[in-house]
């Protein structure tokens, strides 16, 4: 009771603080006009694309750059700066596409072909050390000159622009999602004139940043708050009915809801403590997200963990269906596997997740059998592990859940919790610099690939130090020579899945599902499950409906 009546005290106190500055027009929570207010408990990293790793920062790219395409509420690529499809020769490998030649950067400069060749150049060259290169790898010479390989360089990626506004794309095989792909933020353009001129700081700032979106930033203090305004210099400007978009920052939720109670913010996430309190608020929206979370285990930092049944122990070891429960309460839903649920369908139309089989269900009996094999081989009875979680109060209670189901079920194994920043989590799973760590991962195409290539070995994201060639070769079939028989790929995915859940380098334990509180006036938010997580360019306010029951006022 203590720690819950702290954080309603906390929060109230916060928010006193924050709606102190309400009054003041145009300010963070001033709803004057057409303004969505959002609360948000992460920052983003970076206004660089081809920097960014994290879903945060992917969503507010999908406000203020736009790609050749760009995904609508179905998660269909539709053309952004493109005008239309790409036009296919040599076998589906070489793509042509056209530019639309009224698109603008916020300073007024032209979109261009040789933005986007200037942009993925840059992603691709190994000085840029882009987490997100290995993206780019279906594209001719990519890996080679990510890699260092073969003496080639960026200007030999296969881009070119043909003029002004005609791209021409080599892929090294043909790609049945590549539209998809190029609506994600590491293929957004960049203004090259911009970059040059701001060189280490592009993307530390607002204003060190020309934007070609919907919105551009007007202004980002760092943990604290992101204000979007329109641009002005939009292609699609007249599709644009918000002129301001904010975003405040918080870390504590239960301030994050105090703020949708007195109509500061439009849309606020909730713990599960407070799904019962807004059960039939109009404003409760529940959904769930194709990202899944799990237990990174660095067999680098930690050798206990080059032991199989030592990882197999850990990932049966926690209750996840109490988990999603008593602790999320959000809409997540247990999970055993890797890549998730409503990411692709198979061929013969069933969601692929559901058929993968894994062997990593809650099993406190079999957990313990595997750890006392682990003791056995390993010459020890007790272990301590540090996890890895992020700094807010309830990422603090998920990972208190995790510490007392391993430690009641493992007798012998002792669980010490980090609390760290988002963004310094984030660089200690990059740099291998961790024991274990709660971490996630969402699709950025749809396509398993997009789970399945991030445990491959090198992988910038697989950083477990774990490998198998096995594996290894499985995915190599199914990016090659399966590539154009969906069958047979479909099933050398699956069985590469199943190989990676029964080796256990990751401990699988929900899939995310989130739990908002969003004003019934706003209307015309899409969806996605790939890459950010929604897009505002077609959001308006409805100020005809009354905010507290969700129904058109009585006029």
């Amino acid at each position: 009771m203590k720690k819950i009546n702290f954080k309603v005290i906390l929060g109230l106190i916060v928010t006193t603080l924050l709606l102190s500055a309400c009054g003041k027009g145009g300010g963070l929570y001033d709803d004057s006009g057409q303004t969505y207010r959002v609360a948000t408990s992460s920052d983003m990293n970076t206004l660089d694309t081809v920097l960014a790793t994290d879903t945060v920062s992917f969503t507010i790219y999908n406000q203020v750059f736009e790609g050749l395409y760009t995904l609508n509420g179905k998660d269909e690529a539709i053309p952004g700066i493109a005008k239309g499809d790409p036009k296919e020769s040599n076998n589906g490998k070489t793509l042509t596409i056209k530019l639309r030649k009224n698109a603008k950067w916020s300073n007024g400069d032209p979109v261009t072909a040789h933005d986007f060749v200037f942009a993925w150049r840059k992603a691709v060259d190994p000085k840029t050390t882009s987490e997100y290169a290995y993206i780019m790898y279906d594209i001719k010479n990519a890996e080679d000159i990510n890699l260092g390989k073969h003496g080639k360089k960026p200007k030999d990626l296969g881009i070119k622009a043909l003029d002004d506004y005609t791209l021409k794309i080599d892929l090294t095989k043909p790609i049945p999602y590549f539209k998809q792909m190029l609506a994600f933020g590491t293929f957004m353009p960049q203004n090259e004139k911009a970059v040059k001129k701001y060189g280490d700081k592009y993307g530390t700032t607002a204003e060190k940043v020309v934007y070609n979106g919907p919105f551009k930033v007007s202004k980002w203090a760092v943990e604290d708050k992101i204000m979007l305004t329109k641009n002005d210099n939009y292609w699609d400007k007249k599709a644009v009915k918000l002129d301001r978009v904010n975003y405040k920052i918080l870390k504590d939720t239960q301030a994050g809801a105090s703020l949708y109670d007195t109509n500061s913010v439009d849309s606020a996430g909730i713990t599960s403590e407070q799904v019962d309190k807004y059960k039939d608020d109009p404003g409760l929206f529940k959904r769930l997200i194709a990202s899944t979370f799990f237990l990174k285990m660095n067999e680098k930092q930690q050798p206990e963990f080059k032991n199989r049944d030592m990882r197999l122990a850990i990932a049966q070891s926690v209750n996840k269906r109490d988990y999603v429960n008593e602790v999320l309460g959000t809409g997540a839903k247990p999970f055993d596997g890797f890549t998730a649920r409503d990411t692709v369908k198979t061929p013969e139309g069933k969601d692929y997740a559901s058929t993968v089989k894994s062997p990593l269900k809650f099993n406190p009996k079999e957990a313990k059998q595997h750890l006392n094999k682990a003791k056995k081989a390993l010459g020890k009875d007790k272990f301590t592990f540090t996890l890895n979680t992020e700094d807010t109060p309830d990422s603090k209670i998920s990972a208190e859940f995790i510490k007392s189901q391993i430690e009641s079920n493992l007798p012998g194994v002792t669980v010490k919790i980090k609390q760290l920043p988002f963004k310094q989590r984030v660089e200690a799973e990059l740099s291998m610099n961790y024991s274990m760590s709660l971490s996630g991962w969402g699709p950025d195409y749809p396509d398993p690939t997009t789970f399945l290539d991030t445990m491959t070995t090198g992988n910038a994201q697989n950083n477990t130090g774990w490998g198998s060639k096995e594996y290894d070769n499985l995915l190599k079939k199914a990016n090659g020579e399966l590539l154009q028989k969906p069958k047979e790929r479909f099933a050398t995915m699956r069985q590469a899945e199943e190989l990676f859940l029964n080796d256990a380098p990751v401990a699988p334990i929900y899939q995310k599902g989130t739990a908002t509180l969003r004003n019934p006036q706003v209307k015309g938010i899409e969806y996605h499950q790939i890459g950010g997580d929604y897009s505002l360019k077609h959001v308006y306010i409805d100020k005809s409906i009354d905010r507290e029951t969700g129904k058109k006022k009585d006029n």
